[in-house]
């Protein structure tokens, strides 16, 4: 049973997410506190002094795309020549792997950056090619560690950094900063930060204890950006500012589907322009790349959504030459609308099914997978979204154990939404509530926009809009108060009259100088 809010309630409940309160940038850790982190930093500097062959090798996603960027324009404004690799999500598969290493033999010293910590056989390969390998990453680490130089990764049992819930992007900037330290050169972090802020967002870290103080000074920092590639973004999307939403829905897919699609060098490419032209040139390819990942991933949502069977526990489906780019996606919103977890499988070239998974409400995907671990042939990730590749021929026997361990481990089930705070009457629903929710800003994982739920509504009007009528427009009515509403993306169709529960977010609704509020619904229960 929910029980009903207060805006007193509802404060008290957001405060206990902070439970070191909010921090800022002074509350930082310093570097040193990750383990290995001087180390590389020493080894860094070494090959700069010695003018070694130094190779990055990113990742796909937006947080990888972001590190590499980050690390680049450090070597460039530094003025000492690097080379930098993304692999190719088709070509070569995730991060450091054996398809790389004939790419960069050669190479003095290399350094990974939002991967390496499962790439133990292609840090045996560097090893015996005489290239040092030095690991920043942010992952789970697997039962056998690759061996490297170095190994920044704050979930190593050894590592003092206070913080395990960091991104990629973060520890390049960690490494940044050591290095400057080391080297004693003036350089501004806060234009670094800036690019980190769009990763933490990105790769849904949660917006808590130095997570937000970075993503607030970031966005601080974009909104003063005189960065070509966010000029461009502002002009494109028309917008003054940007806000963590617009970096979350906007920005951020469009970065991710440069990788998703082709290749994230583009996404690089354009982080990285120099000047406003190029930005512009740029940001229209990526917006070619997300249409056209909009267009696929909806239509693999729709053949995804008929495979799914009620009975399982976890939804495990498989497609016939599904794009490998777009299944994390659709896993995400299958999950969402089955309300369970969702894993994403499709034959790849190399004849195994490979895919994503995505978690729902607070299971943990990645300990589900975790136990049968023996049946595939690549598994990583977190607790909210994996990656993995199977050999067809044990794909019942993988479905079969992850269904049990679902249904043995009861702590994975999850009752109610854990998203709703409370049931909210419509007679709290005010600018003083919008006011209150703005302190904890921004929101996005491990600190959600706080979700209602109001009983024994009545639904006065409800109306389609949007060019194909695929989103819904309400007016709403409690105890003689209407709000008006809108649910995005729904095939859904209701009456006027009906009586209903609805759980909903609320927001201010800016409409040609007039500021009205909103219900930003999430389900209709009737």
């Amino acid at each position: 049973m929910v029980k009903p809010l207060t805006l007193t309630k509802l404060e008290t409940l957001l405060n206990l997410r902070f439970e070191e309160g909010f921090l800022s940038l002074r509350d930082l850790p310093q570097p040193s506190l990750f383990k290995d982190m001087d180390r590389a930093t020493e080894r860094i500097v070494s090959a700069i002094q010695n003018r070694e062959k130094i190779t990055i090798i990113g990742d796909y996603d937006v947080d990888g795309v972001t590190s590499t960027t980050l690390m680049k324009l450090f070597f460039d404004e530094i003025e000492y020549p690097v080379e930098w690799i993304i692999p190719n999500r088709f070509r070569d598969g995730y991060g450091l792997s054996a398809n790389i290493i004939p790419r960069i033999v050669g190479t003095d010293l290399a350094l990974t950056v939002d991967n390496g910590i499962s790439a133990v056989y292609a840090a045996q390969l560097c090893k015996e090619e005489g290239i040092d390998l030095i690991i920043t990453d942010h992952h789970l680490l697997a039962p056998e560690i690759p061996e490297a130089y170095a190994i920044i990764n704050q979930k190593q049992e050894s590592c003092t950094f206070p913080y395990e819930d960091v991104c990629g992007a973060q520890i390049a900037w960690y490494l940044i900063a050591s290095l400057k330290n080391a080297l004693d050169i003036k350089i501004d972090m806060m234009a670094y930060m800036e690019l980190v802020s769009i990763a933490i967002i990105a790769d849904m870290m949660p917006l808590k204890h130095i997570n937000r103080a970075m993503v607030l000074s970031g966005i601080n920092a974009l909104n003063r950006s005189k960065r070509p590639a966010i000029r461009a973004f502002l002009e494109q999307s028309q917008k003054e500012t940007i806000t963590s939403e617009d970096i979350g829905f906007f920005l951020a897919p469009l970065l991710n589907s440069a990788g998703r699609m082709e290749d994230a060098s583009f996404a690089v490419d354009f982080l990285t322009s120099t000047n406003i032209y190029d930005a512009r040139v740029r940001l229209e390819r990526l917006i070619e790349f997300n249409t056209l990942r909009k267009a696929t991933e909806h239509d693999i949502t729709q053949k995804a959504m008929s495979q799914v069977k009620d009975d399982d526990e976890v939804s495990i489906v498989v497609g016939e030459s599904w794009h490998e780019g777009v299944v994390g996606i659709v896993a995400a919103r299958v999950a969402r609308a089955c309300e369970k977890p969702c894993i994403i499988l499709t034959q790849s070239e190399e004849g195994l099914l490979k895919g994503s998974g995505r978690s729902f409400g607070a299971c943990d995907l990645f300990a589900i997978v975790d136990s049968a671990r023996v049946h595939l042939e690549k598994f990583g990730g977190h607790q909210a979204a994996i990656g993995l590749s199977l050999k067809e021929e044990n794909l019942e026997t993988f479905r079969a154990e992850v269904q049990r361990y679902f249904v043995e481990d009861s702590s994975l089930k999850e009752e109610t939404d854990p998203e709703i705070v409370g049931d909210l009457h419509f007679a709290a629903i005010s600018f003083e509530l919008t006011s209150l929710m703005k302190k904890y800003e921004p929101y996005g994982q491990g600190n959600t926009t706080p979700k209602f739920i109001s009983t024994n509504v009545e639904i006065l009007q409800a109306d389609t809009m949007g060019k194909e009528g695929e989103h819904l427009r309400f007016s709403f009515a409690q105890d003689g108060i209407v709000m008006q509403g809108v649910k995005f993306k729904t095939d859904e169709s209701f009456e006027a009259g009906q009586k209903a529960d609805i759980t909903y977010t609320v927001n201010e609704n800016h409409f040609r100088g007039k500021v009205t509020l909103q219900l930003m619904v999430d389900k209709i229960i009737l």
